[in-house]
């Protein structure tokens, strides 16, 4: 199986840094990629406030879902309350884990109130931080969201609350033998250097490059398997042990494990 990556860019609101925005839009759009876009609905994040208010921000986005490009909902306010890690235990702050659903219920019915009154769609669910937990993903079906970006798995899956999760494991441009690759890009604080480097790994990886519609199409329905589980477990090992500069032999170990459990996976069944 050939890999195929996606393109992802967080933090995109009214603050966000327009100079680099429209050189990375137009080299999107020249290449002929539909990212996806996480969207914050209401940004109360200091950080994220490195450009003047764009007045005609939500026509962008608007314009965007236009040609189909793919809208995600990132929080509601990008602002964290919590020190509770969540599923996947990447950061220690959160703006919904460890909160009652009820409660993270109400913060995402609100972010998704904004994007209807704005004239925006979306089923796909983007978390600040990597971090929410079971009654987040609880709320969101509830909500009406059928999709997630996160993970450390090699290819999506449905999950036990019928939630499909489409894996995002890196941050730069990386060769994989196999698998869906979501790469992950944080770009107000990028340099005509980053944008440079951006547009060669874009043309490097063209071919390879697929857009979240037709990998969502691809893998319609498809259950968590156990080997779903370990690559998410041994990925996520390698990404922390990257992180801290340990050295770890991780895509042996990743070969190696995948190749014992192929010939007699089976499917993870839904709970309860």
């Amino acid at each position: 199986m050939t890999a195929r990556y996606l393109l992802r860019f967080d933090d995109i609101c009214p603050t966000m840094n327009w100079h680099v925005w429209d050189q990375l839009e137009g080299i999107l759009s020249t290449e002929g990629i539909s990212p996806i876009l996480a969207v914050v609905p209401d940004n109360q994040d200091e950080v994220l406030r490195v450009s003047p208010p764009h007045s005609r921000f939500w026509e962008r986005v608007r314009g965007w879902q236009t040609r189909g490009w793919t809208i995600g909902m990132h929080g509601y306010q990008h602002r964290y309350g919590t020190s509770d890690a969540g599923i996947l235990g990447v950061n220690t702050y959160s703006e919904f884990a460890g909160l009652p659903v009820s409660k993270q219920k109400r913060k995402l019915q609100a972010g998704v109130s904004i994007l209807r009154q704005r004239g925006i769609q979306s089923k796909l669910w983007i978390a600040p931080a990597h971090s929410f937990d079971n009654a987040t993903i609880q709320a969101l079906r509830e909500l009406g969201f059928t999709h997630l970006s996160d993970g450390f798995f090699s290819v999506p899956h449905v999950d036990e609350f019928g939630m499909t999760w489409i894996p995002q494991q890196l941050w730069s441009f990386r060769r994989r033998p196999f698998g869906v690759w979501t790469v992950c890009f944080h770009v107000n604080r990028w340099t005509e250097r980053d944008i440079s480097k951006f547009k060669e790994s874009v043309l490097r990886f063209r071919e390879a490059i697929s857009s979240f519609d037709t990998v969502a199409a691809a893998y319609r329905g498809r259950r968590k398997t156990r080997t779903d589980v370990l690559a998410g477990r041994v990925y996520r090992s390698a990404t922390v042990a990257a992180a801290a500069k340990r050295p770890l032999r991780t895509m042996r170990t990743l070969r190696e494990s995948l190749s014992s459990l192929r010939q007699g996976d089976r499917q993870i069944r839904p709970q309860g």
